[in-house]
């Protein structure tokens, strides 16, 4: 059996997900990860190191001298950055798309267009970059046009659904003539809202064939009920049965095989994940957005439920083999994470704060807690270091089973401020009511 050393770009939940269930590989010898975390440094197997992921000759020549075989690149940034474009070039291998390919997520005007091409479900839209012109569009348009986002990498936090024409042209304002994005919003999309619920789907691909995860649902807004402003997500749970087995159906060929064949006839062989952030509305499943990469906290709960080998799954990927693997997922269990913030998210972040309480619930066989931003502090304890700090996963034979052990897991840690949601998975609650 061949041992394989793995280098994890990345330091938050997701990536301590990642390390966790590569870990398990019997195919895996070494995973660094860069820049990693408290919680990663304490996996078997895992070390943090310290690399300038941006300067790719010298990254390349650490991936040699430690024998890499494999780079995963965690999140957004440096794959639109061209860190795949820069690894590559020297021989490296890496799980993630080309700057090319990660245009579908790190530009949201490319993607419209993309999807009008490939003729993919997805909302009526127009672009702009000009604030008059837009506000204009909100108010005159034949729909809704209530959704304004800004194109380019906003940390999750660049779209804003308005309830009114006025609070749309707030936002238009906000990102084209007051810059709160930056660069990112120097180009606006503004779209058609669409009414329903909100599903991700996300899927391996090695650039011909894709593999679908199960359904998950992420929680985007900071308070009980969907209230309040919108955050980089505060728990998720799968699998989510708002979405039908013929739906997802429909999503692999329609949405996912579609999108890779397109990218494909566009010159660009997508090889990763392609996360689909899917509204499921009274006329099916519609495309919202996509990620060039594992969500964040879905990956969470989905590696929880993951039963086939992670590296293999990747390296099948890179090789182009996918065709050649069954990824078996546990059908039989849900998964539910809950994360714990920070005083003063999503708007600002409280570093410091001393955490209680991580290692009685870490002890719970059914519970893993995933960091996202905690540090060492004084005297060896952890403490919060970001807005979203932890993630706690609960695995049961019901999604009830599940949201009650991860939310009772959420209570029992504890630090000055901490904010997290009582109600993960209400919406499948409702919807199985209603059955």
């Amino acid at each position: 059996m061949t041992e394989n050393n793995v280098l994890v770009i990345g330091s938050g939940g997701r990536e301590h997900a990642l390390c966790w269930k590569l870990a398990d590989s019997p195919f895996v010898k070494q995973i660094y990860c860069a820049p990693g975390s408290v919680g990663i440094s304490q996996i078997k197997k895992v070390e943090s190191v310290e690399l300038n992921i941006k300067d790719y000759p010298a990254l390349a020549k650490w991936c040699k001298e430690h024998t890499i075989d494999l780079v995963i690149v965690g999140p957004e940034d440096p794959l639109a950055d061209g860190i795949v474009d820069g690894l590559t070039a020297h021989g490296i291998a890496c799980f993630g798309p080309t700057k090319d390919g990660a245009q579908i997520e790190a530009d949201k005007d490319y993607a419209k267009k993309f999807m009008t091409k490939y003729q993919l479900p997805t909302a009526r839209y127009q672009s702009f970059t000009d604030a008059a012109a837009a506000k204009e569009f909100i108010n005159n348009a034949p729909y809704p046009a209530l959704v304004v986002k800004a194109a380019g990498l906003a940390a999750g936090k660049g779209v804003v659904v308005a309830t009114s024409k006025e609070e749309a042209c707030q936002a238009v304002d906000e990102m084209l003539t007051d810059s709160k994005f930056g660069a990112a919003g120097e180009t606006i999309v503004v779209e058609e809202v669409l009414e329903g619920d909100e599903v991700s789907v996300l899927a391996f691909t090695d650039g011909e064939t894709v593999s679908m995860m199960p359904p998950a649902q992420d929680h985007k807004r900071i308070g009980d009920g969907d209230t309040g402003p919108n955050t980089g997500g505060m728990g998720a749970y799968c699998p989510c049965p708002l979405i039908t087995p013929d739906q997802l159906a429909d999503v692999k060929d329609q949405v996912l095989q579609r999108a890779v064949d397109g990218l494909k006839a566009e010159g660009i062989k997508y090889v990763g994940v392609l996360y689909a952030g899917l509204m499921v509305t009274k006329s099916g499943p519609m495309v919202l957005e996509f990620n060039c990469r594992f969500g964040d906290p879905e990956t969470q709960v989905l590696m929880t439920l993951l039963e086939s080998d992670l590296y293999t799954i990747m390296k099948a990927c890179v090789d182009g083999t996918l065709k050649q693997h069954q990824v078996q997922w546990n059908t039989k269990l849900s998964a539910v994470g809950v994360v714990i913030a920070s005083k003063g998210y999503p708007e600002t972040s409280t570093k410091g704060c001393v955490i209680s309480g991580l290692s009685q619930v870490q002890s719970n066989p059914g519970i893993v807690v995933f960091h996202s931003g905690v540090s060492r502090g004084a005297n060896g304890s952890l403490v919060t270091w970001g807005g979203r700090v932890l993630l706690v996963c609960a695995r049961a034979n019901s999604l009830r089973a599940a949201a009650a052990a991860a939310t009772a897991a959420a209570s029992a840690i504890d630090f000055p401020g901490a904010q997290y949601r009582k109600d993960i998975a209400h919406r499948a609650f409702s919807n199985m009511q209603g059955q």
